[in-house]
């Protein structure tokens, strides 16, 4: 069961459900999906990810929700806040199309929209922040589409299938997210 806490265009974004623990157990144990988000060395079983679901909305610094299409209510993927910092107003940002079949269809940027549009209008953040690979292009594409900035790089301090990488540090303030994107605000 879903609920539409922040709604787009073609995607809401729902409080997680622990009914999707085997879908995200599948996701977060393939390469494709977890070589991207610095996972890969860890085993997922149902079990641990039940327990994660459990605990998602017990996090007092952090809001974890899934992706969910608008047209038939199909989780696709997983996006949140964590480290929130009420007084220095800011949060990291992570984000995760599990589902093959909808990548680069441009679920994630929208996604990324609604939460900055949340963590800025609502949470009364100042920045966000990210890391991402450096050989992850795609995600790069995406993140500086809706406004992100590279402030930063560690060089080579990700080792990954026999390869060092760099983690680039990418930012977006709230004087530079102007849209509004929550289609269900009520003021």
């Amino acid at each position: 069961m879903y609920f539409k806490k922040l709604v787009g265009e073609h995607i809401y974004l729902s409080p997680t459900s622990v009914e999707d623990a085997e879908k995200y157990t599948k996701w977060l144990n393939d390469f494709e999906t977890t070589d991207y988000i610095g996972q890969s060395t860890k085993i997922y079983t149902v079990e641990n990810e039940k327990n994660f679901l459990e605990n998602c909305s017990k996090k007092e610094n952090g809001v974890t929700l899934g992706i969910i299409k608008l047209d038939n209510d199909e989780l696709i993927g997983n996006c949140g806040l964590k480290d929130i910092d009420s007084i220095g107003r800011t949060a990291t940002l992570g984000i995760f199309i599990g589902d093959k079949e909808e990548r680069n269809k441009g679920y994630g940027a929208e996604a990324i929209k609604l939460l900055l549009d949340y963590g800025f209008n609502y949470l009364n953040l100042n920045e966000i922040n990210l890391d991402v690979y450096s050989f992850n292009e795609r995600a790069i594409k995406c993140y500086e589409k809706v406004g992100f900035k590279e402030y930063g790089r560690r060089r080579e301090c990700e080792y990954l299938n026999g390869k060092y990488y760099d983690l680039i540090s990418m930012d977006i303030l709230k004087s530079e997210f102007k849209e509004n994107y929550i289609k269900n605000k009520n003021i």
